[in-house]
């Protein structure tokens, strides 16, 4: 593993570009409860299949949630059960896709409408595009 590198946006759900299987046990370590892939298996060539990363997360006591999305199906078919993952307090999330850029883009469309503006702020002010979630 290289340095895991996420990006906090809150103090319970970060959003962090690809990982690997071997970065489940560090993600873990750092506090993590629950892994979402936003990530269509076989988007890309190099890309560790979701069933790999499910094992080495629950090898490392994580939940594992594989939730693809892409332009097409954005922001899926279980928005809300995405929300009560993203509000659990108790089991920090780690999110992660291509970039980290759709991971907060669906943590900005599960938040209830009257929270998406700032929602949306802090994931710009933190470097995404948060385009996705104006749909």
């Amino acid at each position: 593993m290289a340095d895991l590198r996420f990006v906090k946006l809150t103090d319970t759900v970060a959003a962090s570009p690809q990982v690997l299987p071997s970065d489940m046990q560090a993600i873990a370590d750092e506090g993590f409860k629950v892994v979402i892939n936003n990530r269509p298996d076989a988007e890309a060539p190099d890309q560790p299949a979701s069933d790999a990363i499910a094992a080495a997360a629950a090898a490392a006591g994580l939940a594992y949630h594989h939730y693809p999305l892409n332009a097409f199906n954005y922001p899926g078919d279980d928005i809300e059960r995405m929300r009560e993952l993203f509000d659990d307090d108790e089991a920090p999330v780690f999110a992660f896709c291509r970039s980290g850029t759709r991971s907060a883009n669906l943590w900005i469309s599960s938040r209830p409408a009257g929270e998406r503006d700032a929602a949306r702020q802090r994931a710009a002010q933190l470097g995404f595009d948060v385009t996705m979630s104006l749909r």
